[in-house]
């Protein structure tokens, strides 16, 4: 699926491409993950990208691959769109270092359709060199609710390169992000929501027992 069909994801059911990486004719890499998130939901996930800021707390996300973030723009408000999150992750057993800009979902998909399309959260980002003034990459992280928590459909397009003299031709994009690229971000990140929904709901649920906490005791002080 090219990015520019993106809008196929709000269409009922499934597509035929939701866990694995296919070659696109101009050398692009697509790469689709399929993910049951137990005991979450979609706000759940918008809230976290609106939470995660240090190292520490990224490394629950992925224990293993996760090793260091930074966070550059806005928090504790709990908007992340604008922000960006660099990182040092491990993607297929390779270090990369990333610096990933969050987007509106409206600059992908149209967001007017969310709501009939069952879409409870849309995480959407340009992603590039953390190192270089270099743009790589997109993704899409999709989430719906379900009887039993909720689903979440994550897709990836490695090689809209940025400057495009980088890679000018489907041979230089493929030579950039071969076939074993597709097949550890598929693992990195069914791995990294596998982890998420182990230990979100539960954040989630504190974080908002302390809101009301913290509403609280305002109240009392304005008495």
């Amino acid at each position: 699926m090219e990015l520019r069909d993106a809008n196929a994801l709000l269409e009922p059911g499934y597509l035929g491409l939701e866990s694995g990486f296919r070659r696109l004719p101009d050398g692009q890499l697509h790469v689709a993950a399929w993910t049951t998130m137990p005991g979450c939901r979609g706000a759940m996930v918008g809230w976290w990208f609106g939470f995660l800021e240090t190292t520490e707390q990224y490394k629950w996300w992925h224990p293993r691959d996760h090793v260091w973030c930074e966070w550059k723009g806005e928090r504790g408000t709990g908007r992340y769109v604008g922000g960006e999150h660099h990182v040092h992750e491990y993607i297929g057993g390779e270090l990369q270092k990333l610096r990933i800009r969050f987007c509106e979902p409206d600059d992908y998909l149209d967001a007017s359709r969310f709501e009939e399309a069952g879409v409870t959260a849309a995480v959407c980002a340009r992603v590039g060199l953390l190192d270089a003034p270099v743009w790589a990459g997109h993704l899409i992280h999709l989430c719906r609710d379900t009887d039993y928590g909720c689903e979440m459909r994550s897709r990836f397009w490695l090689g809209d390169l940025d400057p495009v003299d980088l890679a000018p031709d489907a041979a230089a994009r493929e030579g950039l992000f071969p076939d074993r690229t597709g097949a550890g971000l598929l693992a990195h990140c069914h791995e990294e929501m596998s982890y998420l929904a182990g230990f979100l709901p539960e954040l989630y649920a504190k974080s908002q027992v302390d809101s009301d906490g913290e509403r609280t005791a305002a109240a009392r002080e304005r008495r």
